[in-house]
Order: C-alpha cells, then sequence, then structure tokens
C-alpha cells in the first residue's frame, strides 16, 4: 500500500497544547486552542507486512543521513531503542506501543520520496510517527480512526527522549485547517472553513534553535505560576491566545487576508512581550530579521514563528498568488528554504443530479401511463406532490442552484417541460385557492434550474451518472436517487446537512444509515471508523455490495454508542468529486479498449476506487429515507409520509 502523510504547520496557538494539558493539575489554566494545517511538503513511503520491523528509503532528498534499518519485534529491543535517541528511535517507541497493545506483526516501510525539511518546526518527526501507526492499522485492520492514529503517534514519540506537544500529531489529519482544542487529556479537533484562498510562504530559516531547552524553560512556570513573568506566560497562552484563535477563525472565513496577515503580526508580538522572555534559547535574531525585512514586509500582510518559535522557521502571508511566489523566490536568495501553502476554500456545493432513466418494472403497469417519479405523494402541508417535484424542492432548499435531470430519451424531456417550465392556463389557474396560485410560481421557477442529459444505453447507475459529467465540470455534485424520498428529522433538509459536512470535510461523501442484519444482502454495505464523539461521520474503508449476512455479522459490523454491533447501507445522497467522473471516464474507456459494449457500468465500483486512493466519509444523517422503488415501499410511502 502507497501512502502519504504531510508535515504540519501551526498557524496560530503553539504551546498552547501542553500548557492546555495542565488543567489536570490547575483547574484556572484556561484550555489551549491552536489552528494548525498540514501542508503540501511531506513523506511518501510504500508499506507491507513483514517478519519483523524494517525502515528502508530510496529517497533521493535524504540520501546523506539515511542508513537503512531494522529489528525484530520484540518489546523489550523496540523501547531500548526508542531511548537510545538514534535516528530510529521514533519509529521504535511507535512499533513498541503497536506491539504492547495490539499484538501485531511487523511491517516494511519503505520511504520513496521525503519533501518535508527536517529540524524546522514543521514536525518531521511527528510526521514519521503517524507514518508508522498508519501503516500498523491499515495493514492490520486495527480500525483506528485519525485521532486514533494521531494518539499513539503521540505516545510513541514520548517514549523517546523527546516532549512532543500534541499539536505536531496534527500532519495526521491531512493538508486541510483545524482547530485543535486541548482541556487536560482531552483533544478535539474541528475542521475549519476557508472563504478565499490564503497564501502562506514558510521557511526553513537555516539557523539554529534548541527545542529541549525552550520546552524545558517554559514548563517551569506550570502548573502554577509563582511569578508576574510566570502568570504573564500564562495569560499569552490562556486567555490571549484564546481572543487570537477566535479573532482568526473570523478571518478566515471572512476571506480577510489582509487581517489575518495583522493578526499573525500582533500574535508574534505578544509572544515576544510575555512567552520569550521565559527563555533565554529563544532569542531569535534572523526571525526577527526577516520579519522586520522592509521587502518582505512589501510583499506580506503579516508574519510569525512557528512552532517552539526561536531560529527554526518563520511563516510568512502573502498578499496574493503573485507575492507568494515572489517572497518563496526572495527567501531563497537568501539562503533559506522556503516553500508555498495555499490554503484554498471548500467549493460549496452549487449542482445537483437526479437519475430518472429508468423504466420502473417493479411497478409495472402503472409505469406505463405514467413515469415512476411523477407518481403522486399526499404531503403534510395537504398538497399533493409528484415524487420528482419533492425531491426538487429539497435541493432547491439547500441551495442547489443547478439541477440536471438524466432521461433515458429526449422524447421524455417534454413531460417535464410542460410539467415545470409550462404555465397553467388562466382558466385552471383561477380554480385554485391564493395559496395554490403562489405555490404555481414556485413551481416555474424550479424549472429554470433545471437542465437535461440523456442515457440512451441502459448499462447501469454509473453509466447513467457519467452522461452529467460535463455538466458537473470540475465542481462537487449533490447526487440523489430519483426514486427515493428524505425525511428531515431536523430543521435542515437532508441534502443541506450533507452540504455542510461537505464543508468540514471536503470529501467523496455518502450518507448511511442503519438496516437489519437480515437484510444486508440487498444492499451494498460500508465499514469504516467513527471520527467524531457523535457516531455520525464514518470513515469508510470498506465498501461492499450485497455480501451475505454471515459474512456482514463477522466483518462489517460498526459498534454503536452503546457497544453493540449495527451494519449501514448508503442512504441515498451523494456528494461526488471530480475524481468520480474522472474514474467512470476511466472504467468506460477500458470497456471500449476491451470491446465491451454491453456490460453495466456501476457507480459503486467507482466509488470504491476513489475511496481507496483518496478517502470516503460517511454521514449519518438526521432523517429517514423511503424508497419507491416497489410495491411495498411504494405502500409505506403513501401511508406514511403525509403524517
Amino acid at each position: 500500500m502507497k501512502l502519504f502523510v504531510p508535515g504540519r504547520l501551526c498557524l496560530f496557538g503553539e504551546h498552547t497544547d501542553w500548557a492546555g494539558h495542565y488543567r489536570t493539575m490547575n483547574a484556572d489554566i484556561k484550555p489551549g486552542a491552536a489552528i494548525v494545517t498540514g501542508i503540501e511538503q511531506g513523506i511518501y513511503a510504500e508499506v507491507e507486512k513483514s517478519s519483523i520491523f524494517e525502515m528502508q528509503s530510496v529517497a533521493p532528498e535524504i540520501t546523506d543521513v539515511w542508513q537503512d534499518f531494522s529489528c525484530r519485534m520484540d518489546e523489550a529491543e523496540l523501547k531500548r531503542i526508542a531511548k537510545s535517541g538514534s535516528f530510529f528511535c521514533y519509529c521504535a517507541g511507535v512499533a513498541s506501543y503497536m506491539l504492547e497493545w495490539y499484538k501485531v506483526g511487523g511491517v516494511r516501510i519503505r520511504i520513496t520520496s521525503m519533501t518535508l525539511p527536517m529540524k524546522s518546526g514543521l514536525s518531521s518527526s511527528a510526521a514519521i510517527c503517524v507514518l508508522v501507526a498508519r501503516a500498523f492499522n491499515v495493514l492490520y485492520n486495527l480500525n483506528l480512526n485519525t485521532l486514533g492514529e494521531m494518539n499513539i503517534a503521540y505516545v510513541g514519540e514520548l517514549r523517546t527522549s523527546s516532549r512532543c506537544g500534541r499539536l505536531d500529531q496534527a500532519c495526521a489529519f491531512g493538508v486541510k485547517p483545524n482547530l485543535m482544542t486541548f482541556d487536560g487529556d482531552e483533544i478535539e479537533v474541528r475542521s475549519l472553513n476557508v472563504k478565499k484562498h490564503l497564501y502562506w510562504v514558510f521557511a526553513d530559516l537555516c539557523a539554529e534553535k534548541d527545542t529541549i531547552k525552550i520546552l524545558s524553560d517554559l514548563n517551569k512556570a506550570y502548573p502554577f505560576p509563582n511569578t508576574d513573568a510566570e502568570r504573564a506566560e500564562h495569560e499569552a497562552l490562556g486567555e490571549q491566545n484564546l481572543d487570537i484563535i477566535e479573532r482568526a477563525i473570523k478571518f478566515m472565513a471572512e476571506g480577510d487576508a489582509e487581517a489575518l496577515g495583522r493578526l499573525m503580526t500582533e500574535a508574534e508580538a505578544l509572544f515576544d512581550a510575555k512567552v520569550a522572555p521565559m527563555s533565554p534559547a529563544l532569542w531569535a535574531p534572523k526571525l526577527h530579521a526577516v520579519l522586520q525585512n522592509p521587502t518582505i514586509q512589501s510583499l506580506s500582510w503579516g508574519g510569525k514563528g512557528v512552532g517552539s518559535h526561536g531560529d527554526g522557521s518563520v511563516q510568512l502571508l502573502a498578499r496574493n498568488e503573485e507575492t507568494q511566489k515572489q517572497l518563496a523566490d526572495y527567501l531563497n536568495q537568501q539562503g533559506m528554504k522556503a516553500y508555498t501553502l495555499t490554503l484554498k476554500p471548500v467549493h460549496t456545493v452549487r449542482k445537483a443530479i437526479i437519475p430518472v432513466a429508468g423504466f420502473g418494472t417493479r411497478l409495472y403497469p402503472a409505469t406505463r401511463a405514467i413515469k415512476k417519479d411523477f407518481f403522486p405523494i399526499p404531503c403534510p402541508d395537504g398538497f399533493v406532490r409528484p415524487v420528482i417535484l419533492i425531491l426538487l424542492e429539497e435541493l432547491v432548499q439547500s441551495g442547489m442552484e443547478e439541477i440536471c435531470l438524466v432521461l433515458g430519451s429526449e422524447e421524455e424531456r417534454q413531460q417535464y417541460i410542460d410539467f415545470f417550465e409550462r404555465p397553467l392556463s388562466d382558466e385552471h389557474l383561477h380554480k385554485l385557492t391564493p395559496e395554490a396560485q403562489d405555490y404555481e410560481n414556485r413551481i416555474l421557477d424550479i424549472g429554470k434550474r433545471l437542465r437535461y442529459v440523456y442515457q440512451r444505453e441502459k448499462r447501469g447507475f454509473g453509466h447513467a451518472v457519467y452522461q452529467a459529467a460535463q455538466f458537473a465540470g470540475n465542481e462537487p455534485v449533490m447526487l440523489l436517487l430519483g426514486d427515493t424520498l428524505y425525511r428531515s428529522d431536523s430543521v435542515k433538509p437532508c441534502a443541506l446537512q450533507m452540504v455542510e459536512e461537505y464543508e468540514r470535510y471536503n470529501s467523496l461523501m455518502v450518507s448511511v444509515h442503519p438496516i437489519p442484519l437480515a437484510e444486508v444482502s440487498r444492499y451494498g454495505i460500508l465499514h469504516g471508523v467513527w471520527e467524531n464523539k457523535d457516531r455520525t461521520v464514518l470513515n469508510v474503508d470498506v465498501m461492499m455490495e450485497k455480501p451475505k449476512s454471515s459474512y456482514a455479522e463477522d466483518y462489517l459490523g460498526v459498534r454503536n454508542k452503546k457497544g453493540d454491533k449495527e451494519y449501514y447501507s448508503v442512504f441515498g445522497q451523494y456528494i461526488l468529486t471530480p475524481e468520480v467522473f474522472h474514474q467512470l471516464h476511466e472504467d468506460i474507456m477500458q470497456r471500449e479498449i476491451d470491446g465491451d459494449h454491453v456490460s453495466e457500468i456501476e457507480l459503486t465500483s467507482a466509488l470504491e476506487a476513489v475511496r481507496k486512493r483518496s478517502g470516503m466519509i460517511g454521514i449519518r444523517l438526521k432523517g429517514r429515507m423511503y424508497d419507491m422503488g416497489n410495491p411495498e415501499a411504494l405502500r409505506r410511502c403513501v401511508g406514511e409520509y403525509a403524517i
């Protein structure tokens, strides 16, 4: 398997992770909070099972410092190496924890590229620890979520002489900004939204800093401050940091780069005034020379130190994409090693697709006269709506600007034009109540959002979805099933719940719901690990079509809050990333090359291919679904939906 773990950049809130931990001893200490992001530089590796623990490298970037390493999977030996301070002590610390608590076998980790600079405040040691933890996790199917991998990486590094903070392992969460809070032993992680592109530059100052000395000196003020200087450190890492974090989140959400840059400069000034005096090792002449350089100030909105500070690295918020490149070039010319990082806004989902090309065989002979998506459904407000109108109203309420219907032929389009685009005659309109006349305008407004494509060959659900590839463009799109209705149990429609989760995770997303074990053989079943305490966000690691109940019981159960197994199927709503359409295109082209013009193109296989490469999130929505595809389900829907 191939893995990538990025380095991490702490944008705000350095040192508050370990400071917040002291709340276990002194309740007057404020919780720690930091905004951390993975970066584009990191460690690329190939991993496989082995009888021993092996670290190898063919990465050209580290040939001058690397020597291959191996040792037996023996707890005492791994702990001894962890304490030795050797180059591989971090890796051995994580491996020893894995062996002690999970009784795993060995792994072989072969680093193929290392684009992450070491010893520069970007947590290369934490990244290697996360890499080792993730290798054991995926190879031995340990079902650890991302926070679990992060915690094991942290504990593994603590088995060395290092005294890393809890935010170092934030690289486990990938290249996106996260808010991390530290309340004693409790850690919470929440993804942050960015409204506009933010152009960061960070650089290795190529100087020296003593992280161990810095941490040792700063920890002396905890858990109880005894002097004015120590109380000032508590204030800076406590309430004043919380104020800065709150404003930073606001500026990022608003896309106010100029205000965010000024806040970086303010945060650095606070650190210099109240934290740096506590340690001679925080004297940083090169860092401050860079921050006060007129050329750099003209190209950036502001800047500050990185990590434990000192003369390790500097980070700057460039004014735009052009000055980002100029800043990086200038820093490189000054003998530093500069890197760029662009934090991009998550595209709000504004397009949706509904395939309605099927004949509706199971609802024959009614479907000879009327398409199943026009079947009438009594609704709680007294109106009787066709299925398709209920779906379209949910999408409009969830912010969809354009909606593409996948039809079976161009002839079918006339039914939709007649319903959504042709006004009622005056004779019929005047017979309606004022409320119904107003509703007529809403129907016509929905018609303005509709687009149409055609699936002229019936080659499966994936083939139907692919017909909308040009409509989707290079954007994420919502996908609903044309024969399924959704009833939200909250004030937000199910589709809007999906969109809001997508804005947090920016990943291929499917809605999920539990089904009885006896019914798993009728559905695609998903397995994974929960990413949040509420158990509504599932990091999917298996997607299997129609498994036997015996297999599902052994391998596909997911524990709920009570510890009982549940079995999750797709709820019927998806958010597809552009990568899904690229995969469908590859699948179709491969069939063409093979001369296969008959077999079906399934969406499930394309989703699974994307999941293996980029991951997939399952969201348990607050709502219920009503399948309209068979007589029994239709009977249930008509009986319950109006209630």
